[in-house]
């Protein structure tokens, strides 16, 4: 994932045609927790009561494992466990009772394995980080970790991609993506989450000699392939079975490309990207069957594609319906619940119908936050930590429950993991079970 700074003021630079000096443009949100939504999950993943990945099993923000608790107890769900964290705006990744906890202590990326029912400590490793960032926001790792077949794979913010077991640590393997490919900085370091699909790793690097998307053979770290030329987003790769066959979707600074996953192929390349220079796509976007949503702000439309292989075609597209800043949306039953406009210009969670992007309705003075959905309702995580609890309902907002969960400042998305809730803030990481009520 790619994940989200800390206080956000002056954050984006108005890029100059002619030599103009630097100034604040907007308070703008590293966009790191962006990936695509897969229709069906990367082969190699978990069962559903596990998190292996950003966003989940599927990279759409959906959970269907242990059911929650009908009624939270009125103080909220209890705290399993804490814990202080370091830098960095990577979400955990959970499997077989097992979480990876991604994030920078001085001048080293840690990699950690935790028990998720205690939090104690499995293994601990560690690589020396030289990341700097150029607005002094913070200097860890953005992208959330991947298991898959027993492995974690890690992206930091420096470029380095990584392998680890996740029985013992042990490092695999691992390249320097700046060094052998010239994976590009961007405005706020390299933030791509990997995606596993069948024996390959595969990120958006935007680096040289057409490194735009490149896959890794996972259990050595070998080039299988590159693709693009273009430079990274703030959005991952997916895989999704369409019509019976697999996709790897990537979504880049400059298009929506389609790629075949054995191959790298270039199925189709789909422009698309905000009008404005000083902008990053970082909102994950939905594939739900043949359709595909794409969202962002600064001036982008938000748009439903139908996938065809000559090049998709557009069902509708709105400026003013689902423009998601950092936060990708969830689906339900035919609408789509995410965040409109940008984080500090006043955002505004809402309900859209997904087939004509009509807006049935609005909630605003939440701030901004991320939004997950648990079988029929939604869990908002806001960026003042407060954790909401409604149903996913077109007729309205109307929560059911709401908890601080966390201090100021939550801007990673949670993992939802046999009941367990991970969440994470600046300086904390919280363990709640959902499942407890009264």
């Amino acid at each position: 994932m790619k994940h989200l700074p800390s206080e956000l003021t002056d954050a984006f630079v108005d890029l100059p045609r002619v030599g103009l000096a630097r100034r604040p443009l907007v308070r703008a949100i590293p966009l790191f927790l962006s990936l695509l939504v897969v229709v069906t999950a990367p082969l190699g993943f978990a069962q559903t009561n596990d998190w292996p990945q950003f966003l989940g099993p599927q990279r759409n923000g959906s959970y269907s494992g242990r059911p929650l608790a009908r009624a939270w107890p009125k103080e909220g769900p209890p705290t399993v466990w804490k814990r202080d964290v370091g830098q960095g705006f990577s979400g955990t990744a959970i499997s077989e009772g097992r979480l990876i906890l991604f994030h920078r202590l001085e001048n080293r990326a840690v990699v950690e394995c935790l028990e998720t029912k205690t939090g104690k400590e499995i293994w601990k490793k560690s690589y020396p980080t030289d990341y700097r960032d150029d607005f002094g926001f913070d200097e860890g790792p953005r992208a959330t970790p991947s298991i898959a077949n027993g492995r974690v794979f890690t992206f930091g913010a420096e470029g380095q991609l990584s392998c680890w077991s996740l029985a013992s640590g042990e490092k695999v393997w691992g390249v320097d993506t700046v060094k052998e490919l010239g994976a590009g900085k961007g405005f706020f370091g390299r933030v791509c989450s990997p995606l596993v699909e069948n024996d390959l790793v595969i990120v958006t690097l935007g680096g040289r000699d057409g490194s735009g998307v490149v896959a890794f053979d996972a259990s050595g770290g070998k080039i299988r392939w590159k693709a693009t030329k273009d430079e990274a987003s703030y959005a991952s790769p997916i895989a999704a079975t369409i019509s019976g066959r697999r996709y790897v979707l990537a979504l880049t600074r400059e298009a929506l490309v389609a790629l075949q996953p054995a191959d790298g192929a270039v199925v189709f390349r789909y422009p698309w990207r905000p009008a404005m220079s000083a902008s990053v796509s970082a909102a994950t976007p939905l594939v739900v069957d043949d359709l595909i949503f794409l969202s962002a702000s600064y001036g982008a439309q938000a748009q439903v594609l139908r996938f065809k292989e000559k090049g998709p075609e557009v069902i509708w597209s709105d400026t003013d319906g689902l423009a998601n800043h950092y936060a990708s949306s969830v689906y339900h039953a035919g609408h789509l619940y995410g965040w409109h406009g940008r984080q500090e210009q006043g955002c505004e969670l809402r309900c859209v119908e997904f087939k004509t992007g009509k807006v049935l309705w609005k909630e605003s003075g939440l701030r901004a936050g991320t939004v997950t959905l648990a079988g029929d309702e939604l869990l908002v995580l806001t960026e003042r930590g407060e954790l909401i609890r409604a149903p996913a309902s077109s007729a309205g907002f109307r929560p059911t429950a709401r908890v601080q969960a966390l201090p100021f400042e939550v801007r990673t998305s949670p993992s939802l993991a046999d009941g367990l809730m991970f969440a994470r803030s600046k300086k904390n990481l919280v363990c709640l079970d959902l499942t407890k009520g009264e």
